[in-house]
């Protein structure tokens, strides 16, 4: 089944406490090319059938409306992810089980 991506990230004016922390924490843990972190939220919408233009539009606004706090966050990107990056994934998630 296919399905569309939604990331959200906080305004750039917003304080990421949660960035902030993980930043701190990444050199301790041997960490150290990286000096920012902002921390955002990914949402995988599932679709049954294909994904024409209107659901597509339909997931833009849900991530507007819905998906995100359009006064704290931004919509960074609604994509349609490739159907064999669903079989990846569930293989991936399953190795971690193990």
């Amino acid at each position: 089944m296919p399905r569309i991506v939604v990331d959200v990230m906080p305004k750039p004016e917003i304080l990421d406490p949660q960035g902030k922390a993980i930043v701190g924490a990444l050199p301790r843990l041997g960490f150290t090319a990286f000096s920012g972190v902002r921390q955002g939220k990914r949402f995988e919408l599932t679709v049954d059938g294909p994904v024409t233009e209107e659901i597509l539009e339909q997931a833009r606004n849900a991530a507007a409306t819905m998906l995100s706090n359009p006064v704290i966050e931004d919509v960074v990107n609604v994509e349609v992810l490739p159907e064999d990056s669903a079989e990846v994934r569930a293989d991936a998630d399953a190795a971690e089980v193990d």
